[in-house]
C-alpha cells in the first residue's frame, strides 16, 4: 500500500474504529481482521492495523485455524509485526484453542441425588467448616456450573437470592440444586436449611428456574430433600 493511500485508524469514523466499534456494537460486529487489529494495537508507518491484519489473514486464506498454527518466525515476516505483536496473536490463538477443548468436554449429567453427592463430596464433604454451593443445570440436567454461595455457615435471612438467580440467568440455567456440608456429621436438616430451601424455591418459580433438590453432605453420606419428599 502506498503512503498516499494510507489513512490512519485515528482518522476513521468512531463507528469504524475497531475498539470503539466493539464498545458501541459488541464483539460480534467486528470482522476477524478488526479483532486481530485490536490485539496488535497498531500497524506500520504506511499501513493501518486493520490492513496489516487483513494481509496476515490473506496469507492463511482467512482461516483462523491456520493462523493458530503460525509460528513466531512466520508472523515476524510481516512488516509491522514485532515480537510483542506476534506474541499477542499467538496468545489469543492459544486461548481460543483451549476454549474449544473445554467446550468439547461432555457436561456431567445429574441423574440422581447420588450423582450430586459424587460431584460435591470431594469438594465439601471433608471440610472442617460449612460451605453452601449451588449447582446450575441445563434443560438436559447437565451441570453448567458450580458456585460457592457462602463459606463458614449461612442462615435463611442472609441468602443473597438475587446473586443466586443472577448467576442462573447468566448461565442460561433452567434448574438448580442446593448443596451444603455439615462438618458435625449430622444429616438432619436445620430450620435454617429448610428456610433457605423454601426461599430459593419460591424465588425460582417466578423465573421458571426450578429448585430440584437440596443435599446435606457429610464425609460418608448425604440427605436429599427431594428423596425425602420435603422439597
Amino acid at each position: 500500500m502506498s503512503e498516499n493511500n494510507y489513512f490512519p485508524i485515528r482518522h476513521w469514523s468512531e463507528d469504524d474504529r475497531p475498539r470503539e466499534k466493539l464498545l458501541l456494537k459488541g464483539k460480534s460486529a467486528l470482522s476477524d481482521a478488526e479483532l486481530i487489529a485490536i490485539l496488535i494495537g497498531s500497524g506500520s508507518r504506511n499501513e493501518s492495523a486493520v490492513d496489516l491484519s487483513k494481509r496476515i489473514l490473506k496469507s492463511v486464506d482467512n482461516n483462523l485455524n491456520a493462523l493458530g498454527k503460525a509460528t513466531m518466525n512466520q508472523l515476524l515476516q510481516f512488516k509491522g509485526i514485532g515480537e510483542a505483536k506476534a506474541i499477542s496473536i499467538q496468545a489469543a490463538m492459544e486461548l481460543a484453542r483451549r476454549r474449544r477443548s473445554e467446550e468439547a468436554v461432555e457436561l456431567f449429567k445429574i441423574t440422581s441425588s447420588q450423582a450430586v453427592f459424587d460431584v460435591m463430596q470431594p469438594l465439601i464433604g471433608e471440610l472442617a467448616h460449612e460451605e453452601f454451593w449451588i449447582i446450575y443445570l441445563n434443560n438436559a440436567n447437565k451441570i453448567i456450573s458450580k458456585f460457592q454461595l457462602s463459606k463458614g455457615g449461612i442462615t435463611g435471612t442472609l441468602v443473597d437470592v438475587r446473586l443466586v438467580f443472577k448467576t442462573a440467568l447468566s448461565h442460561g440455567a433452567v434448574g438448580i440444586i442446593l448443596t451444603h456440608n455439615h462438618p458435625s456429621g449430622t444429616l438432619k436438616p436445620s430450620d435454617s436449611d429448610k428456610q433457605i430451601t423454601q426461599k430459593l424455591k419460591i424465588a425460582g418459580e417466578q423465573l421458571d428456574i426450578k429448585v430440584l433438590d437440596h443435599l446435606i453432605i457429610t464425609e460418608t453420606s448425604y440427605f436429599s430433600f427431594s428423596d425425602e419428599g420435603i422439597l
